[in-house]
């Protein structure tokens, strides 16, 4: 049976879970498969490349039916699928971050995202731009929470942010709940505004 692109990148997201995006090479997918390096070179061209095509993987089945009618409600749906898209994966948000993918699940979550904007009346320009904030808020936020995983880098803050000293950032701490907490209060700013925020 013959190796082909799907083999490769699935080969690669098992690593990704092992061993981390910083230990990921070529040379090791090519290790797990049981073929030449040129053989997965043939499937990704580059590291770069591969790392595309892992992103678009991990985005498989996030546009897909059903989704809710109303327009927000669609809109948050679609955020809270591509956290968990990310999160679903070790350094997932890092291997999407700084990638630029123009495959079938990436185009079809893009075009589900900006769509549930133009249905809400949105026009063209905000409709691009509120999408392009949720995803970057999202890949933003999901860096941090894959990064800080065990750091226990809150606490520190909260003990440092005194109140002689900090009396703004000190009034604040409290309410900066985790990451599921910033992550709905965030993204409902972004998908209705202000008002969200109550």
């Amino acid at each position: 049976m013959g190796l082909d692109r799907t083999a490769v990148v699935t080969a690669a997201l098992e690593l990704l879970d092992e061993a981390g995006l910083d230990k990921l090479t070529m040379r090791k997918v090519a290790e797990r498969l049981g073929v030449q390096l040129n053989t997965v070179y043939w499937h990704a061209s580059s590291k770069p490349r591969l790392l595309e095509l892992m992103a678009d993987a991990m985005l498989e089945g996030c546009a897909a039916a059903p989704l809710p009618e109303p327009w927000d409600e669609r809109a948050q749906t679609l955020a809270h699928r591509y956290r968990a898209a990310l999160l679903s994966r070790r350094d997932g948000a890092r291997v999407v971050a700084g990638t630029y993918v123009a495959e079938e699940h990436t185009l079809r979550f893009a075009d589900a995202m900006a769509g549930a904007f133009l249905s809400g009346g949105h026009g063209p320009a905000e409709a691009g731009w509120r999408t392009w904030s949720l995803v970057y808020f999202t890949l933003g936020l999901t860096q941090e929470e894959q990064a800080a995983q065990g750091i226990g880098g809150m606490e520190s803050l909260l003990r440092a942010a005194a109140a002689e000293r900090f009396p703004s950032l000190a009034a604040v701490t409290e309410h900066f709940g985790d990451f599921e907490h910033r992550f709905r209060h965030g993204v409902g700013l972004i998908v209705r505004g202000r008002e969200a925020s109550a």
